[in-house]
């Protein structure tokens, strides 16, 4: 007998300002590895992404955003489909959090209830963090972030975690269980 297992395909934003660790990110959960020296992402980026969540086949269609604000002009007609996003945002630089509301703005344009994860970034780096959770957190009610995570793709920290989270959300909202 052949069991037909349901796949499930999910578009997937992570956007943020730039250096805060995007495309390190996402080379850390699709290869497994730690990709020190990345290029400015001009644009989008692409990677795919196959979890088991909950018993459910996933896939994760990645769309990486490059952070500069030369590009953002181009981010709009990417974000048509999407069913969830990452917001990211650098724990050792307090300044990538002043354009979180233009990143929220961006990724919901299509979807006003869009769910966004609120992800720090490299936590790995322990005396170099300058932005505290309780302020972190601050951002979370007003712009309609429904959790917060900290990662290190240094590290692999919480790197499953936050995309199982984010795709837990997700199925949750399209009623898949």
């Amino acid at each position: 007998m052949i069991t037909i297992t349901k796949k499930y395909i999910f578009k997937v934003l992570v956007a943020g300002a730039g250096g805060v660790g995007k495309t390190t990110l996402l080379h850390r959960v699709v290869n497994g590895r730690f990709v020190e020296d990345t290029k400015i992402t001009i644009g989008v980026e692409f990677f795919l992404l196959n979890m088991p969540v909950n018993s459910v086949e996933c896939s994760l269609q990645l769309w990486d955003f490059g952070g500069q604000e030369r590009f953002r002009f181009m981010l709009d007609s990417y974000v048509m489909g999407a069913k969830g996003a990452l917001l990211l945002y650098d724990l050792t630089r307090m300044k990538t959090l002043d354009k979180l509301q233009e990143w929220v703005g961006i990724c919901r344009r299509h979807d006003p209830n869009l769910p966004i994860l609120f992800v720090g970034t490299k936590l790995d780096r322990v005396e170099d963090i300058s932005v505290p959770d309780d302020y972190a957190r601050e951002f979370m009610e007003p712009l309609g972030l429904f959790d917060h995570m900290k990662i290190s793709s240094k590290t692999g920290e919480n790197i499953t975690g936050a995309f199982e989270r984010i795709v837990k959300k997700i199925l949750d909202l399209q009623g898949i269980h």
